[in-house]
């Protein structure tokens, strides 16, 4: 036995079941390397031991790369960082922010206890370490020492508690609950020291560490007093002090001088975030030289940016999307045949040319974009098919089609593709009116019965990245699911998503996920006709931004290379 492998035996002895059983898969080559990295921050294993046994222990490949691109200039101490985000749609409130332009706020003066990195791994901020029991029913955080929030105070494990209660409570209202909804109550989060927090799941979840990491983006860490006027202070431990905050115009941030993290103190003096309503506005002021950074832009609208040879575009392969919802309760669509037939209409193909122009992965109508780990590739992809989809509409009694109107808001991309769509289905003899509106229309009151989005018959809607599918398998789809605009319930479903989410292995994830895929291609509630990738368009001249496809845009490092 060589140095290595006594190190490897050494690292066996003592680790949990959970870790021994991962090493094991990639030993014998089950999961890529990337995935083996991947999974291993999620129980808790550190970065650089994880680095460690993924070389000595070698056998799996690197799998599929993302399209991420950076910049290493080296970057110029001080001054403003000036970047462009989309209006925020409502309060800025950090219980109930849903909106990209809310997002890129949260996370400049808020931390998470966790980081979802653009690769899909989870890196230590407020938490320094995790783990969990035997069973994934219980998660035990260990906190960094030494934090404190921008007022001064100490943050301990009684802020975190009171944080998740807040996120859990139904009377509370958090958007939260769409990610903690049958996994996590209140009360069952304990400080167990000051600097240890246990949360005890209402049933195992092998993903947990992502439901309070910066990939749930409502859970910053705020102080237990907190009740409410959050866009008064912008609490919170991170890096930027609110300096300044106008209303519809933007927010100015100075560097926090108390910054518990020295190692990633911002490198600018002060940033600006500068507010858009519109995508055509931002990228007219990206061309025009009022800021350094467009936090993000789709390839419809931002085609100058593409071309432009003074704007460098990061591009993040991410699990971004647009969901067509069909009402499972009601005509025309009650019946599977027919929803079947409108996702053979669907050329797929055709939308990620001409929308993304490549900038995206073909979807398969349910939640498991190619880029996570769980996805099983075995599962056929659907492609056109119009004499099939004349056939299943013939068979549900509607040869000649039928009328129908489709509900929408304008973001992005969605209008073009209500269009594609709306075209697309035409050769069936299928009429769709579009009904396209701004976002507070659309999203109503957010809750069903006073909400287009979650009212309507036929709709498209825009749903950000998550790092693991957890939420996009239960908010939208789930019977109790609080986004289930698609009103879809199906037992078998809702039992094979908990035993997705209580899997701790890769192995049995992927198991139950190829069941998911192969049950949702056959009822068809929502068709995901792709995930795009999360464009930011950055100067030439500056360098050191760190996008994320959830919305984020760390700045920390942003500087002029000039």
């Amino acid at each position: 036995m060589n140095e290595t492998e006594r190190r490897v035996d050494a690292v066996r002895s003592r680790s949990s079941e959970i870790e021994n059983d991962l090493i094991d898969a990639y030993r014998v080559g089950t999961i890529s390397r990337r995935e083996f990295v991947r999974r291993g921050t999620v129980i808790g294993v550190s970065l650089p031991l994880l680095g460690f046994l993924a070389t000595a222990c070698g056998s799996g490949g690197e799998g599929g790369q993302g399209t991420e691109q950076s910049q290493n200039a080296k970057v110029t101490p001080g001054g403003t960082i000036r970047s462009g985000i989309a209006i925020p749609a409502g309060e800025l409130d950090p219980l109930t922010i849903t909106d990209y332009g809310g997002i890129a706020i949260l996370g400049q003066s808020g931390e998470y206890l966790t980081w979802a990195d653009t690769k899909l791994r989870l890196q230590p901020r407020l938490a320094d370490s995790w783990k969990p029991n035997r069973d994934g029913s219980v998660w035990r955080f260990k906190l960094h020492r030494g934090v404190k929030f921008q007022d001064g105070r100490p943050l301990a494990a009684a802020d975190v508690v009171a944080t998740f209660d807040r996120l859990v409570d139904p009377d509370v209202g958090s958007n939260s609950l769409s990610a903690f909804r049958g996994v996590l109550s209140k009360g069952n989060v304990k400080a167990v020291d000051d600097a240890t927090v246990e949360f005890e799941l209402d049933r195992a979840n092998g993903n947990f560490p992502y439901l309070v990491s910066s990939d749930n983006y409502n859970a910053i860490i705020l102080p237990r007093d907190f009740d409410g006027g959050w866009d008064k202070t912008l609490i919170g431990t991170g890096p930027w002090k609110l300096d300044k905050l106008t209303p519809d115009v933007g927010v100015t941030y100075v560097k926090n001088p108390d910054y518990w993290d020295k190692s990633r103190m911002p490198n600018a003096d002060s940033s600006e975030l500068r507010y858009y309503a519109r995508e055509e506005a931002a990228v007219l002021g990206m061309l025009g030289g009022e800021i350094d950074v467009l936090a993000q832009f789709s390839v419809s609208g931002g085609r100058a940016l593409l071309t432009d040879p003074s704007v460098r575009t990061i591009s993040v392969r991410s699990a971004t999307h647009d969901e067509v919802h069909m009402r499972t309760d009601m005509e025309p669509f009650q019946d599977k045949r027919v929803r079947q037939a409108m996702a053979l209409l669907i050329d797929r193909k055709a939308l990620v040319d001409g929308l993304f122009s490549e900038q995206a992965d073909l979807g398969n109508d349910s939640p498991f974009a190619p880029g996570y780990a769980s996805t099983d590739k075995s599962v056929a992809q659907r492609e056109q098919d119009v004499a099939q989809a004349k056939q299943l509409l013939a068979d549900a009694g509607m040869g000649d089609g039928f009328k129908v109107t489709l509900t929408t808001l304008d973001e992005l991309s969605v209008p073009q593709h209500a269009q594609l769509l709306q075209n697309d289905v035409k050769q069936a003899g299928i009429e769709i009116r579009l009904a396209v509106t701004d976002k507070g229309t659309y999203y109503g009151d957010a809750v069903f019965g006073k909400s287009p989005w979650l009212d309507s018959v036929l709709g498209i809607t825009n749903y950000a990245h998550r790092a693991v599918p957890n939420v996009l398998l239960g908010a939208p789809l789930k019977s109790d699911g609080t986004w289930n605009s698609a009103h879809f319930k199906n037992k078998r479903y809702d039992q094979l998503v908990e035993d997705y989410a209580a899997a701790l292995d890769i192995d049995s994830q992927r198991t139950t996920a190829k069941q998911i895929q192969t049950l949702l291609l056959d009822e068809v509630p929502i068709h995901y006709p792709y995930f795009s990738f999360y464009l930011t368009g950055v100067k030439d001249t500056v360098g050191g931004v760190e996008p994320t496809a959830t919305g984020h845009l760390d700045l920390r490092g942003a500087g002029s290379t000039a």
